[in-house]
């Protein structure tokens, strides 16, 4: 696993497969203001509100001139039925190589009712217009999260 990005670390470049096809990449935002969230799973009772919190403030992020892009490890095809299901309006892309995920260092062991796995760890970094990490959270409590990003979005 790389080491943990932290506020005022340059983000890890990266470039993944999206939903609806194509690709994304950390390039495509520069310049621009970027919450990169990462959620465990797809159409989980936690990553769908926040899902849908972060597409319900969609708007507001985008007036404050801030992208928001969710990436699991769950394939493209997963994320996109997960996307129309839940009618998101954010991106989502997919690290199913967990290359990307391992350079953030949210691919982590976890546990859950005794038995010990490989997952993708709740965390949200929001990235300035210079490339550079202006803010971290980790172990992402759902509720209330969404709106805290975007008054940190809107602060920088």
């Amino acid at each position: 696993m790389a080491g943990k990005v932290t506020a005022g670390s340059k983000a890890p470049g990266f470039t993944l497969p999206r939903d609806g096809g194509g690709k994304v990449a950390l390039e495509d935002f520069k310049g621009k203001k970027l919450v990169l969230y990462f959620y465990p799973k797809a159409d989980t009772p936690g990553c769908t509100r926040e899902a849908i919190d972060f597409s319900e403030l969609q708007a507001a992020f985008a007036k404050a001139g801030t992208s928001v892009l969710g990436v699991s490890a769950d394939p493209v095809p997963k994320q996109d039925k997960f996307k129309a299901k839940h009618d998101l309006k954010i991106a989502l892309a997919s690290d199913e190589t967990h290359k990307m995920l391992e350079a953030y260092g949210v691919w982590a062991e976890k546990s859950m009712y005794g038995r010990t796995y490989m997952g993708v760890l709740r965390n949200t970094y929001l990235i300035g217009p210079d490339g550079k990490v202006a803010q971290v959270w980790e172990k992402v409590k759902v509720p209330g999260h969404a709106e805290e990003v975007l008054a940190a979005a809107k602060a920088l």
